[in-house]
């Protein structure tokens, strides 16, 4: 792993940027395609709106409580996915809004939840991460149990899990040797 700043983190064959205005335009596609948006919240309004809003989201990052990546390929910065990491507290993140489209390369799931946590557990030095998955989404759920986050419970809608940096600390380097096979 390679930390370039703050800004990007680096792993094998993906890295994470933090999102721009300019990236309004890939963002605000992804978020309408109904081949990505099935399991995330509805996204309204236009570019502009999503631009407007990459504006004040900024001032969140620039506070320390949000961060929203573009998840993108090393060999040539081509935009293949996003994340974000939210509502931090005194021992754990949340992370969502994840998306990898048709651009991504083989293993972008595993590689891209290794850099969420690596962004959380290692630079943010946080103990846990929080987060839910709809029930109907049947591969994300199968992908978080053998990535071995824990159910902690479920609603009419999700199913909510647990990762802890313990466990992160655990699989790291089975992880980083399945990122480097080819």
């Amino acid at each position: 792993m390679t930390q370039i700043d703050d800004s990007r983190l680096e792993g094998v064959r993906l890295a994470l940027r933090l999102a721009q205005p300019s990236d309004a335009a890939y963002i605000y596609g992804l978020r309408i395609d109904p081949s990505y948006n099935r399991y995330l919240s509805k996204v309204t309004g236009t570019v502009q709106d999503q631009e407007d809003w990459l504006r004040r989201y900024k001032e969140r990052e620039n506070s320390g409580s949000e961060y929203y990546y573009v998840i993108e390929r090393q060999a040539d910065a081509q935009p293949c996915g996003l994340v974000r990491l939210y509502d931090f507290e005194a021992d754990h993140f949340r992370w969502g809004s994840w998306i990898l489209d048709q651009h991504k390369p083989a293993k972008a799931a595993l590689e891209s939840a290794f850099l969420i946590y690596v962004q959380g557990f290692e630079r943010l030095g946080l103990q846990k991460s929080l987060f839910d998955v709809r029930k109907d989404n049947e591969r994300t759920l199968a992908f978080h149990s053998r990535f071995g986050a824990v159910e902690t419970g479920r609603n009419d809608l999700d199913v909510f899990f647990e990762y802890t940096r313990a466990q992160f600390d655990a699989d790291k380097a089975n992880h980083l040797e399945v990122l480097q096979k080819n």
